[in-house]
């Protein structure tokens, strides 16, 4: 395995699985807590050329889904879930538009409205979306809501489950 494999896996995984189980127990004491991971909508899709980025979040959610559901957390109003967000209009999303502009000879405008077309929202989430999403898990409305990877996508994933 290279280095590039372990630093995916330590960024993507580790890192968040360690950070839980140093606040988990504390929250469990407190009888409250709410743990979001943000990961990737590409964790219900993945895609061929962000393999090491799969790999690792597939991982991670694994990991939460199976913590959890413990009886210690759930009885102690502790809930750990994963957000799976789609293209949000972020600077991360226009750089990469950038960036692909600068391959194929195209503007990035044009390529950010290619992609968006093919949402069926037409467009680009939103950070204030994004916010208040993980506002809810984070509130005591969403008490019962553990385990769950939550796709924010406008719409873009294919399937059903």
């Amino acid at each position: 395995m290279t280095g590039i494999w372990y630093q995916a896996i330590n960024t993507n995984m580790l890192t968040p699985i360690t950070l839980i189980q140093a606040v988990i127990n504390k929250m469990a004491d407190r009888s409250f807590g709410r743990i979001i991971n943000i990961t990737s909508g590409t964790v219900k899709a993945p895609q061929n050329e962000l393999g090491l980025s799969n790999a690792a979040r597939g991982g991670l959610i694994t990991f939460v889904s199976g913590l959890a559901k413990s009886h210690l957390l759930m009885r102690n109003n502790v809930t750990i879930n994963n957000l799976l967000p789609g293209a949000f209009e972020t600077q991360r999303l226009r750089q990469t538009f950038k960036q692909k502009a600068l391959r194929c000879g195209d503007s990035p405008e044009n390529m950010a409205m290619q992609r968006s077309q093919k949402i069926p929202a037409g467009r680009f989430g939103i950070p204030e979306e994004f916010g208040a999403y993980c506002a809810f898990l984070c509130s005591s409305h969403a008490g019962y809501i553990t385990g769950q990877n939550i796709l924010i996508d406008g719409g873009a994933y294919p399937g059903v489950f």
